[in-house]
């Protein structure tokens, strides 16, 4: 008998529709729909799609204990032996369902559980040591790569084989540590190494370090009392009613918003849109989050130039590092065309 799997998709790939259609509730289809086809020939006939679970990435995220209980539901009912979910490229609400998914199915299900994602997706940091989740590229370019490669890994999971590194399963590195032997002492590796390095050589390091992105800062502004200054926030403070509609988690936009004559913000005009913090003290004074008061208060003293006439917002909750850097890029533009000499970030 053929192992039996449950995949985990997106209104998207579920060929229900795209951004408008995000708001759709989880259903089951038996069978294989959409990125299945691939992911069933690369199973081949060692397991077989039994059942595919479509859900919205905006109702998942905006709904996430409730739409966990519902997929949990419609998995359950048809006692896989793993469960499969995306792979979600660098879709960043894609990413964080397969990943929030993934780890419900695991915990209360108890099966082996795969996703796949582009290491800069959010989901990555969040889920990675809850499900294996094999590397992709940015879009689903990379579909014909991917699918055999999280194939190729949940047959290994489902006959119980010894699982590789993740240079030789094509998984993200999991934070998990183990212990191996090697014939030589750690001082000789590492010399050897260090020479190799040296001299050009090609090695493999035993503990990759993170690389961090390196900006350099702007010289300071010599007179602020002439400077226009502008506010950008990460904190997710909109109108109220959010009429861009920006995301709570993994946020897909910014807005950009008139603060001309606001000399404060109040809780019947702000909100915040953030999903990652309690909202609470932020609605109550979107001031908090976006200093509206403080600066015009700066701007009346002399202190400043002036306050720009508009502030810029996003959710930084689980937003991808590529949608981030696009915003900036995009903002600065803006900013640098009008003027704008300074600007204060502010989170949450």
């Amino acid at each position: 008998m053929p192992y039996r799997v449950v995949h985990y998709i997106n209104q998207f790939f579920g060929q229900v529709g795209g951004e408008d259609k995000a708001d759709t509730q989880p259903f089951i289809k038996e069978g294989v729909v959409g990125p299945g086809m691939a992911l069933k020939g690369a199973l081949g006939q060692d397991a077989v799609i039994v059942a595919t679970v479509i859900c919205g990435d905006g109702y998942f995220n905006e709904n996430l204990e409730t739409a966990k209980a519902e997929v949990l539901s419609m998995v359950e009912r048809y006692s896989p032996d793993i469960f499969i979910a995306g792979p979600a490229f660098n879709a960043g609400r894609y990413g964080v369902a397969c990943g929030a998914i993934c780890k419900e199915v695991k915990e209360k299900l108890g099966i082996p559980v795969i996703t796949g994602m582009y290491p800069e997706n959010p989901g990555v940091d969040l889920y990675k040591k809850d499900a294996y989740v094999v590397k992709t590229s940015d879009s689903a370019a990379g579909m014909r790569k991917a699918v055999p490669l999280m194939a190729n890994l949940a047959i290994k999971l489902l006959k119980g084989e010894a699982i590789g590194s993740p240079d030789e399963d094509s998984y993200i590195e999991r934070g998990i540590r183990k212990n191996v032997f090697k014939n030589e002492l750690g001082a000789k590796r590492a010399v050897d190494m260090l020479v190799a390095k040296l001299s050009g050589a090609e090695f493999t390091t035993e503990y990759p370090m993170p690389a961090f992105d390196r900006v350099t800062p702007n010289p300071p502004i010599k007179d602020m009392s002439n400077a226009k200054v502008a506010l950008v926030t990460s904190g997710g403070i909109v109108p109220k009613g959010n009429p861009d509609k920006i995301e709570s988690s993994s946020a897909s936009k910014y807005g950009r918003y008139s603060i001309a004559g606001v000399e404060a913000l109040t809780a019947d005009t702000y909100e915040t849109a953030h999903g990652g913090y309690d909202p609470v003290y932020a609605n109550a004074d979107p001031n908090r989050v976006l200093p509206v008061d403080v600066m015009r208060e700066l701007e009346k003293e002399g202190v400043i130039g002036k306050l720009y006439d508009y502030y810029y917002a996003t959710v930084g909750n689980g937003t991808s590092v590529a949608n981030a850097m696009k915003y900036a890029q995009a903002i600065a533009k803006d900013l640098i065309a009008d003027g704008v000499q300074a600007v204060i970030l502010t989170s949450t």
